[in-house]
C-alpha cells in the first residue's frame, strides 16, 4: 500500500495488528461526563467517537491482547521511519555540491585565462577571436553537460520535497492513531479500576475464597502490564513527535539545494554567456579602442555583480541551511521533561503497588478478625 492510500484511510484503531483498521463499529456517545485527557486535544470529534466505541472492545482478561495493544501502529511507525524516510535522508547531496563547484570552476578558469591576455586583446584580432571562441565553446560544452545533470538532480529534489510533505502527513496520522490508542487505554484503565476491580475485591472479601483473591491479583497484574503498555505507546508517540521537525529539516535541505541549482541555471550561467556574447560582439566593432573599454568595463561590472550576488546567495543559503528548525535547547528540555515524567510515573506506580500490598495484608487481617468474631458468636 502506497503513502497516498495510507493517508486516505486516516487514523484508525484495531485490536488485531494485522488488520487494516476498525470497521463496522457502532459509534454511540457516552451520556456520562468523561474526565479530560491531554490526548483529546489532538483528536477531532469523529476520532473521539471512535475511541469511545473502541473502549468496549478492549479486554484486560487476555494477556496476549494486552501485549498486542497498539502494536500495529508501532510497527507501521517503525517501518515508516526505517524505510521510506531513510531512503530520502541518506541521499548524497555532496555530488550536487561538487557539480555546482564544477560550474563555478569552469567560469572562473575561463575568466582567469581571459584576464591574462586582455592587454593584447586587439593586437591580433583574428587569432584572438578564434582562441576566445574555442575556449568559450569548450567551457560551454562542459557547463551544458553539468547543467543537464544538475537539472536531473533538481527534479529529483523537488520530487523528494513533495514526498516529504506526504511523509509528514503520514507521520501526523500515526501520531493521531497513537493518541487514540493511548486515550482509549487510559479510559479503559479508569473504567476497570473504578468498576471491575472493586467488584472483584468485594467478592473476594465476602467469599473468602482463594480463587477469588487470585482473580483480584491477576486483574491487578494485567492492569499493571496494561499501564506499562500505555507508557510504551507514549514513548512511541514521542518518537513520532520528534520525527516531524526531522522531516521538515530534511525537506528544507532539499529545497535549499534545489534553489542553489536554480540560481546557477537561471542566473549565473546565462549571465556568463551574455557576458561572452557581448565581448565577442564588441571585438568585431569598428571602434576598437572604445570596444576594448566597453568590454573591460562590462566584464568587470558583470564579474563584480555576479560575484556579489553569488556571495550573498551563498552566505544566505548557508546561514539558513545551518539553522535548525528546532533548537537543541528545546530538544534537551523536552527530553529532560520526558525523563522526569517517566521517573514520577514509576515512583507513583511503585507507591501504588506498595499501598495495594499493604491494603491486601490489612484485608486479610480484617477477614480473620471477622471470622473469629463470627465463630465466637456461634459458640456463645
Amino acid at each position: 500500500m502506497n503513502i497516498d492510500d495510507l493517508l486516505k484511510e486516516g487514523p484508525s484503531l484495531t485490536l488485531d495488528p494485522t488488520e487494516e483498521g476498525l470497521s463496522g463499529v457502532n459509534l454511540q456517545e457516552d451520556a456520562s461526563v468523561p474526565p479530560v485527557y491531554a490526548e483529546e486535544r489532538y483528536l477531532s470529534e469523529e476520532e473521539k467517537k471512535q475511541v469511545e466505541a473502541f473502549i468496549d472492545q478492549i479486554s484486560l482478561s487476555d494477556s496476549a491482547s494486552i501485549l498486542q495493544y497498539g502494536s500495529g501502529v508501532q510497527h507501521k511507525l517503525a517501518d515508516f521511519s526505517e524505510g521510506t524516510l531513510e531512503k530520502v535522508r541518506t541521499k548524497d547531496l555532496g555530488e550536487i555540491g561538487d557539480l555546482l563547484g564544477g560550474v563555478v570552476s569552469e567560469l572562473r578558469h575561463f575568466d582567469e585565462e581571459e584576464a591574462k591576455g586582455i592587454g593584447g586583446f586587439f593586437k591580433k584580432k583574428a587569432m584572438k577571436a578564434e582562441a576566445v571562441r574555442l575556449r568559450y565553446d569548450k567551457a560551454e560544452n562542459n557547463i551544458e553537460r553539468i547543467s543537464k545533470v544538475l537539472e536531473g538532480h533538481q527534479v529529483q529534489l523537488m520530487k523528494d520535497a513533495a514526498l516529504l510533505d506526504k511523509l509528514y502527513e503520514l507521520n501526523r496520522m500515526y501520531f493521531k492513531e497513537l493518541n487514540m490508542y493511548i486515550l482509549a487505554g487510559k479510559k479503559k484503565l479508569s473504567q476497570v479500576e473504578a468498576e471491575e476491580l472493586p467488584a472483584l475485591r468485594n467478592r473476594a472479601a465476602e467469599s473468602g475464597l482463594a480463587e477469588d483473591a487470585q482473580q483480584v491479583n491477576d486483574l491487578e497484574g494485567r492492569i499493571s502490564r496494561f499501564e506499562k503498555k500505555i507508557h510504551d505507546l507514549e514513548l512511541t508517540r514521542m518518537v513520532s513527535l520528534q520525527m516531524a521537525p526531522q522531516i521538515r529539516m530534511i525537506q528544507s535541505s532539499d529545497i535549499t539545494m534545489s534553489e542553489k541549482i536554480q540560481t546557477t541555471l537561471t542566473n549565473t550561467i546565462p549571465r556568463w554567456k551574455s557576458q561572452m556574447v557581448i565581448a565577442l560582439g564588441i571585438e568585431h566593432s569598428k571602434k576598437a579602442a572604445e570596444a576594448q573599454k566597453q568590454v573591460t568595463d562590462l566584464t568587470n561590472e558583470l564579474l563584480k555583480r555576479n560575484a556579489q550576488r553569488l556571495k550573498m546567495a551563498t552566505v544566505e543559503t548557508a546561514r539558513e541551511s545551518e539553522r535548525g528548525i528546532v533548537d537543541m535547547e528545546t530538544l534537551i528540555s523536552t527530553n529532560e521533561a520526558l525523563i522526569s515524567t517517566i521517573d514520577e510515573v514509576m515512583k507513583i506506580q511503585a507507591e501504588g503497588r506498595q499501598k495495594r500490598r499493604e491494603a491486601e495484608s490489612r484485608l486479610v487481617e480484617l477477614e480473620d478478625e471477622l471470622k473469629k468474631k463470627l465463630l465466637a458468636t456461634r459458640q456463645a
